[in-house]
């Protein structure tokens, strides 16, 4: 209903045109095109720019609806940009999957790509054999948002927040960063390391547990080389690996009580941390909804993910070349589609969800401007960035599901024993 009544507020304003009459009041433009249309109004080009307009003065509207259009603006081009680079990052990982498995091309955007990739994937499963059967197993990514970006977001986007002060909570359990004293939790550990504790990743030497990857050594007291294990696994794990490991740990260690972590500390740390980010959601102060949304597009954009452990296990006999090649362009390129189907997927799709709902707020505010002249400009101002919020909302929101999509894909064909597969799915 917004929208439809958006859209006769737009054909006024551009019937209006026809006359003579555009944004800018001072001249005559050609009708017909909704670019002319905008002549004379704030610059929304980017996001700075639209950092620097004033709404209010230029129509001549009371502060409230101006500062709640500049804000809706700026959130639509903080999603804008945000689902470009998310496709951007889906199309390069499944266009590699696609390429890998011997289906090259252009593709025109993420999805394209992805779709690609799922039926490279199926088509090299044929040529494997159907006597084969994948586990996916998985160590999922930490995927956090910089509460630095969202306090100072906040500040400049909401005038009741004073730069500086905002004071932004974590999700309980959720925090992570650089602690100097004692952490309590989990060590994200840089590179490869020794764990004191408990080893989830994967584990070179000296490992026992739970392995989800490939097990060397022994399962369950037998010799392995290779393939999945069900009970205790000795030796090395490839992925998913959950024990004490003797040699070097890749991914996180679960420290025994409190004690010193020289990577990235989630959890909670005896002084205040460095550099604090959040793996959940985040609570701001008391901030306009416009404001809130353009600051969780803003992190949404910025979020940084650890890159998941993919282990493929392959059980069963089949062509040992498209095997090899199955396996190396999964472990290769389904990591960065993991993180988004895996690390960003609520946030990115809350984000999305929590700007439309703000520009279609805006939307209704523009409407209910008394002079109907004003209103018609106004939303020809802003129909450009609010036509782009919706098509990146609706892009945010398939480029996550078809990540999902690939990710199911990969050990489609059902898991091996033990749980391997069920981990997949995050």
């Amino acid at each position: 209903m917004a929208n439809t009544s958006l859209l006769s507020i737009l054909a006024g304003a551009l019937l209006g045109l026809v006359v003579g009459t555009s944004c800018d009041t001072a001249s005559t433009t050609v009708p017909g095109d909704l670019a002319q249309a905008a002549a004379g109004c704030p610059d929304t080009s980017s996001i700075a720019a639209a950092a620097q307009a004033d709404w209010t003065s230029t129509f001549g509207i009371d502060a409230k609806t101006g500062g709640q259009i500049k804000a809706g603006v700026e959130a639509a081009l903080e999603l804008d940009a945000f689902a470009g680079k998310l496709d951007a990052d889906l199309k390069a990982a499944c266009g590699g999957l696609a390429k890998d498995l011997g289906k090259g091309g252009d593709f025109g955007n993420g999805q394209d790509a992805c779709k690609a990739a799922i039926s490279a994937m199926g088509e090299a499963k044929a040529k494997i054999g159907g006597g084969v059967k994948f586990a996916l197993a998985m160590k999922p990514p930490h995927c956090t948002a910089s509460m630095d970006v969202y306090a100072d977001c906040m500040g400049k986007c909401d005038v009741n927040v004073k730069p500086g002060s905002a004071e932004i909570k974590c999700e309980p359990g959720k925090l992570a960063g650089t602690c100097d004293a004692q952490c309590k939790g989990t060590c994200e550990i840089k590179g490869a390391a020794k764990c004191e504790g408990t080893c989830n990743g994967s584990c070179d030497a000296n490992f026992s547990g739970k392995c989800g990857g490939e097990c060397n050594g022994k399962c369950n007291g037998k010799t392995q080389s290779g393939g999945s294990c069900a009970g205790k696994c000795e030796g090395s794990c490839s992925a998913a690996a959950e024990g004490q490991c003797g040699g070097k740990c890749s991914g996180d260690c679960q420290l025994k009580g409190s004690a010193k972590c020289s990577g990235t500390c989630h959890g909670e740390c005896s002084v205040q941390m460095k550099a604090p980010r959040c793996e959940g959601k985040m609570e701001p102060p008391q901030a306009s909804a416009e404001c809130k949304a353009r600051c969780d597009a803003k992190v949404s954009a910025e979020v940084e993910c650890t890159p998941p452990q993919i282990g493929l296990v392959i059980e069963g006999k089949g062509d040992a070349q498209a095997i090899a090649r199955y396996k190396a362009a999964i472990e290769k390129n389904l990591p960065a589609v993991v993180k988004i189907a895996v690390g960003m997927k609520d946030s990115a799709t809350e984000a999305a969800a929590n700007v439309e709902a703000v520009v279609k707020g805006v939307q209704a505010a523009i409407q209910g401007v008394g002079d109907a002249s004003v209103g018609a400009r106004l939303a020809a101002c802003v129909a450009a960035p609010f036509k782009a919020a919706f098509d990146a909302a609706a892009s945010v929101k398939a480029n996550v599901s078809v990540s999902v999509d690939v990710q199911a894909s990969a050990s489609a064909s059902g898991s091996a024993s033990g749980s391997a597969g069920g981990k997949a799915s995050g």
